[in-house]
């Protein structure tokens, strides 16, 4: 990657859906070789364009950081966590906890659900802590890519 990708990368942050002729004047390339750019960034994994959508737009107003303490196998109970709909992620750790995952709900009733019926009984779950959102303080996704 160099500076153009990263710049390219930059401006992606800002606004996915900017056009390959918006994107050429501010790199200093013409929109096929920014179009050749950000598809080699695509298929080489280093970037997703997508929609973001936000939890509380769509009724689930009440979402959870859980730490889930393993006996077994993390990675077979990261899968089994991840085929819950209400997670949105799932994280390997060390520390405390093997495994951190998100939940967003409809309510506290649906939380306590998914806690309780679906992660606590689950093959390999010692023990699970979860931690409510009172607020999203700080949720971002832009970063500085470059490498400076």
């Amino acid at each position: 990657m160099d500076e153009i990708d990263h710049q390219l990368i930059g401006l992606l942050q800002r606004d996915g859906r900017a056009s390959y002729a918006e994107l050429a004047p501010a790199v200093g390339l013409s929109p096929p070789a920014v179009r050749q750019r950000v598809q080699r960034l695509v298929e080489g994994n280093v970037v997703q364009i997508v929609a973001v959508t936000d939890p509380l737009a769509l009724g689930l107003p009440v979402m959870a950081l859980v730490g889930v303490k393993v006996s077994g196998d993390a990675m077979a109970v990261a899968d089994a966590l991840g085929a819950i709909q209400r997670v949105i992620y799932v994280v390997i750790t060390g520390g405390a906890y093997d495994l951190f995952a998100e939940i967003v709900c409809e309510d506290m009733a649906e939380l306590f659900d998914i806690i309780n019926t679906q992660l606590r009984p689950m093959d390999g779950v010692a023990s699970v802590e979860s931690f409510p959102y009172f607020d999203i303080h700080t949720h971002r996704f832009t970063w500085d890519t470059s490498t400076d």
